[in-house]
């Protein structure tokens, strides 16, 4: 074992059995357990009763009175004090602003890092927190679950519509608090404070319940100014742009400190007890739509056709009326230039006139031309004299004299 008895020797410190120790062991600080061998700590381990009783007695000499004494409360006090003013000490988060107040006013606004202010009661400091985006539902409660799932709250979420109707809307406020610093004078000093967080802080108590209200009332108030179905289609941007207008001018009116960075809406439909209905309305109203669109489209290309067929006999109208007056303009020109022939030479022109007109009657006639001096007997049937007329072929689709093709 490597433990081994030593009590001849003096014991595991190597002290002696019976040298200059009285025969008693020596102990681990190097002295007898007698008053003749204390060692540094006064001879053997040291007790915690020791230790109080001298402290007690340095104190004593320090207070000759004890603590009951005049300087002995006085020296307490002071201790006290000073450790209540170490208590004022306190730390910013870099999303935070501090709000230094003294006897309930507010004296500083303080921002990232380590500082100080009178400690309670006299003063106190809040810390809120003035990046975050904080987000209120309206209309709606979440329940925690990891899919988002949500509870519909109808109290605030079904609204009357402008043509009395009613519709169930879910929306998402988004807002932080107005932390816009601005320079005032106090105390002779120019300091950096902001209206919006003092507003924040000291003028409401529920913040979250002050913006759910203001947003209902806006939203209820924007509803009821627009048609069920403007609202459901085309209004939605519209109505969140509005709404986060509107919904800042009632924070501002109240001195909130809250401002109002977007308004999303969630869902807006009919409400749950009349869906079923509301979607067959729905089928009818699109295949009316539909009904309506083919109509329109139907119309549309027998208006069109009938205008094509307007414009073409109007321009081809236009082109007869263009052509008659340029027949009748070279009639005109043509026979004012035989009528200025005719004063010129009335003899010649009428000669030609007579024949030039007897061409053209005779190139029109079936004839035959006999000389009288040929001899020759008129014979009948005189037409078997001409020469055959060709004929051309039938084409594709004619039908023949005597009902053949």
């Amino acid at each position: 074992m490597p433990w081994k008895d030593q009590s001849g020797s003096g014991g595991p410190w190597g002290g002696s059995g019976g040298g200059g120790n009285g025969g008693k062991p020596r102990g681990p600080w190097g002295g007898g357990s007698g008053p003749g061998g204390r060692g540094p700590f006064g001879g053997g381990p040291p007790k915690f009763e020791d230790m109080l009783r001298r402290g007690g007695d340095r104190m004593k000499g320090m207070m000759p009175g004890g603590f009951g004494s005049p300087r002995g409360i006085t020296i307490i006090a002071l201790i006290a004090v000073f450790i209540w003013l170490m208590t004022g000490w306190y730390r910013i988060n870099p999303n935070e602003a501090g709000v230094e107040t003294v006897f309930g006013r507010m004296t500083a606004l303080t921002g990232q890092g380590l500082h100080w202010n009178w400690p309670a009661p006299i003063g106190g400091v809040q810390k809120p927190n003035v990046t975050a985006i904080r987000q209120t539902a309206v209309g709606f409660l979440s329940t925690g679950g990891r899919a988002g799932q949500t509870r519909s709250l109808e109290k605030e979420s079904l609204m009357l519509t402008g043509d009395e109707n009613i519709i169930d809307i879910q929306a998402t406020i988004l807002w932080q608090v107005d932390f816009e610093p601005r320079a005032i004078t106090q105390g002779g000093q120019l300091r950096e404070a902001s209206v919006g967080i003092r507003n924040f802080v000291f003028a409401i108590r529920r913040p979250e319940q002050t913006v759910k209200d203001a947003a209902e009332a806006a939203l209820r108030e924007i509803v009821g100014r627009r048609d069920f179905e403007v609202i459901r289609t085309s209004a939605r941007a519209e109505i969140e742009e509005e709404a986060k207008k509107h919904i800042q001018e009632i924070l501002d009116l109240y001195n909130t400190g809250v401002r109002i960075t977007g308004v999303q809406l969630q869902k807006i439909d009919p409400p749950a007890k009349v869906l079923d209905a509301f979607r067959d309305v729905q089928a009818a109203r699109a295949n009316r739509e539909q009904l309506i669109n083919e109509a329109q489209a139907y119309r549309n290309k027998e208006v069109q056709q009938a205008e094509g067929n307007a414009e073409r006999i109007i321009r081809a109208g236009e082109a007869y009326k263009a052509e008659r007056i340029a027949i009748a303009e070279g009639e005109s020109r043509r026979f004012l230039s035989v009528f200025e022939q005719y004063k010129t030479a009335k003899d010649i022109t009428r000669q030609r006139i007579y024949l030039e007109t007897m061409r053209d009657l005779l190139m029109k006639m079936d004839k035959v031309l006999l000389d009288k001096n040929s001899g020759v007997v008129p014979y009948l049937p005189l037409d078997a004299l001409r020469p055959p007329t060709p004929t051309r072929p039938p084409q594709t689709g004619e039908t023949r004299p005597g009902g053949q093709q």
